[in-house]
């Protein structure tokens, strides 16, 4: 016996082709595809913000006033959002932002044995179609703070974006979190 779940996948018999095998029509890939796209900045959990300074290949949570706020130099993020055929591992979503009239995604990348978050000029995909090193699954944080999330890396699991402190900035990483640990510096606002 088979155990099936109660879900409905409907197929459509387009034609009957020679040795009488079926093709069919509308059957659901695996690809990503572009859904929505947010426009937020992101914050820690000390209430700073992300911002990317693609001239000195950084992003770093800082502490920002108002008035930079609103020039929003490399701060004003757009979180696109895919579908996917696998909700159970969170949102997929992609990060870009812009900088002097030029668009940068977030990526990962390994280096050196370790993987390093990198801004990389260019546009976001509207169609992914299998994995990719710029798509993060967005969480909650824990069940009790559902307005706070974290954003696992798609193609590592139990790689989060975090922060890091090196001497006066609080750096973007990937930092390795054993399964279910609650590590504030994943903790994100939108």
């Amino acid at each position: 016996r088979v155990k099936m779940s109660a879900e409905e996948i409907l197929v459509h018999a387009v034609e009957l082709g020679k040795n009488f095998c079926l093709y069919f029509d509308e059957l659901e890939c695996d690809a990503l595809c572009k859904e929505k796209t947010l426009h937020r900045v992101l914050r820690n959990v000390n209430s700073q913000l992300l911002v990317v300074r693609p001239d000195l290949n950084v992003a770093a949570f800082e502490d920002v006033t108002d008035q930079e706020m609103q020039s929003g130099k490399g701060m004003h993020f757009s979180i696109h959002c895919y579908k996917t055929t696998t909700p159970l591992a969170g949102m997929p979503v992609a990060f870009s932002v812009q900088v002097e009239n030029k668009s940068y995604y977030m990526c990962c990348e390994k280096e050196c044995g370790e993987m390093i978050v990198r801004f990389k000029e260019g546009e976001v995909p509207k169609e992914i179609p299998g994995e990719s090193n710029i798509i993060f699954f967005k969480k909650t944080f824990t069940s009790c703070c559902s307005k706070a999330f974290k954003f696992e890396y798609s193609m590592e699991r139990g790689m989060f974006l975090a922060f890091e402190e090196e001497g006066y900035l609080r750096k973007l990483i990937l930092k390795k979190l054993p399964k279910d640990e609650v590590d504030e510096t994943t903790k994100m606002s939108l």
